[in-house]
């Protein structure tokens, strides 16, 4: 009887499986959004949620519970070094699954799966980007720019008088 062993097997071996969530929760945590199919993305949500709740907490036990799911130490230290310090204060739900519609190949269902607090259009609380305005003409030096303030600070004062 199989009660209580409801997940997707991917159509993959264990050892397959196992590989090919450890890589794409590696590359998840590296560039902070990937692009797959909406049930590798779902089980990629079971597989990565879980460690990054560990990763809060910057344990020797922690460290080496996320390196036996990972298998890659410069990603364990970046989750522990980058993300968990963005996420401590959330209780759950790390990973948002937005779906994109169909790949055109084999017309599967395709999804973006994104760490939540690094998406900046989605997250309110980030940080803005500074917005930098065009204008006409060349940029003045500082030796420049402190002879036109002076000259305009002596105008000022003679029409003051």
């Amino acid at each position: 009887m199989r009660h209580g062993k409801k997940f997707n097997h991917l159509s993959r071996k264990t050892a397959h499986r196992k590989s090919m969530l450890a890589n794409m929760a590696c590359s998840l945590i590296e560039h902070k959004r990937i692009n797959t199919t909406v049930a590798k993305a779902k089980a990629l949500r079971q597989f990565v949620e879980p460690i990054i709740t560990k990763s809060k907490e910057d344990t020797t036990h922690n460290r080496r519970l996320a390196f036996s799911k990972l298998r890659s130490k410069d990603h364990v230290s970046e989750l522990f070094r980058d993300v968990a310090p963005k996420i401590a204060d959330r209780p759950g739900g790390y990973v948002r699954i937005i779906k994109l519609g169909n790949r055109l190949g084999d017309n599967a269902q395709m999804a973006m799966v994104e760490l939540v607090d690094f998406n900046e259009l989605y997250n309110p609380n980030g940080a803005k980007k500074k917005k930098s305005t065009r204008r006409a003409g060349k940029k003045k030096t500082t030796a420049e720019e402190t002879v036109e303030t002076t000259s305009t600070q002596e105008d000022d004062t003679k029409e003051n008088e």
